[in-house]
């Protein structure tokens, strides 16, 4: 007897466990992924907080049992329709998947730092991003990184600023910015290095081991309050004007390097995809569950489930137990 499809839309880290469970469940699903390669943002990532382990070795874990799941790189949806028997989605390569569950792991973008001209990104050489410093921990790569000095780094930049259009927290900026600061501390350790934050969010277990390593281990220096200003000299130092809101007084600095710790914002495809399945989206432009609390992985809609950072910030391990729990669902839905 021929197995049931389940198609998965996304093939970032959630994607790829929801489709190895389905699978390990009695399923055939298949995964649809827009970009050349699995694996999402985490394929752009070195280590993850709080203990530092590879990102690649996490990857490759997920990806290195596929069997059983069909899955194709390199893909756009174009349309999907419903019906009594469930889901048809259409793709731009001419090919077409029947199925009676739809599960939605779209995952999420990066607020796009050149959007705060204050911060100079895309204006000055040594203004950079969160993810361009992860790029650079990977490859030892980056002509804008040459043997800092002093180091600087900016919290909270598209989070929480009703300017921006994102007041909501990206939950997982502070802890990857103390876990930055603290390997660049190891590659430069003469660097002095600053966080600029507007309070600390670290939730997790061993995230305040982490920050306190960063404290008395690195040196880190942690300073309340956000920077209002950047410039640039004619040597291509950067000047950094801040204000110390514990000590309740101006600062202004000379950087080496500035990195910027861009938030968490819903995925290019999400207003697509909302449209399409007529999901409803919060305030903040993510997907919005049946229940956050009881079923954080069903919509409205019998046979459609969502789950990862398509619903709103996560961490790598909240988004792989929600990636499992959707799984069970599904389960559940076509057992009936």
């Amino acid at each position: 007897m021929a197995k049931e499809n389940v198609v998965v839309i996304g093939g970032g880290p959630c994607g790829i466990e929801v489709a190895r469970n389905l699978r390990d469940l009695g399923y055939t699903p298949i995964l649809l992924e827009q970009q050349s390669e699995l694996g999402g943002h985490l394929r752009l990532w070195d280590r993850l907080f709080p203990e530092g382990v590879e990102a690649r070795k996490v990857l490759k874990e997920l990806t290195g049992d596929l069997k059983g799941v069909k899955w194709f790189t390199d893909v756009n949806i174009e349309s999907i329709q419903k019906s009594r028997k469930g889901y048809t989605v259409n793709v731009d390569t001419g090919m077409s998947f029947q199925t009676k569950a739809l599960v939605v792991t779209t995952g999420f973008k990066l607020f796009p730092a050149e959007n705060k001209q204050e911060y100079g990104y895309n204006i000055y050489e040594r203004v950079i991003t969160n993810a361009d410093l992860e790029q650079y921990f990977h490859t030892r790569k980056d002509p804008r990184i040459q043997n800092p000095k002093t180091i600087g780094f900016v919290h909270c930049v598209g989070s929480r600023d009703e300017k921006a259009c994102n007041r909501q927290c990206s939950k997982v900026c502070c802890a990857t910015a103390v876990k930055q600061a603290s390997e660049i501390k190891e590659l430069f350790p003469d660097a002095i290095v600053y966080c600029f934050y507007m309070d600390l969010r670290l939730f997790g277990r061993s995230y305040e081991d982490m920050y306190l390593t960063a404290q008395r281990k690195y040196g880190v220096r942690f300073i309340r309050g956000r920077v209002s200003e950047v410039s640039e000299d004619i040597d291509g130092k950067l000047f950094v004007k801040a204000e110390d809101t514990l000590l309740g007084k101006p600062m202004k600095m000379k950087l080496d390097l500035l990195v910027l710790m861009t938030g968490i914002l819903p995925g290019d495809s999400t207003k697509q995809l909302s449209e399409m399945l007529k999901i409803q989206t919060g305030e903040d432009g993510f997907f919005t569950p049946r229940d956050t609390i009881l079923e954080p992985c069903m919509a409205k809609d019998g046979g459609l489930f969502m789950a990862g950072t398509c619903t709103g910030p996560k961490t790598i391990p909240e988004t792989l137990s929600e990636a499992r729990a959707a799984a069970i669902q599904v389960h559940k839905y076509l057992s009936k």
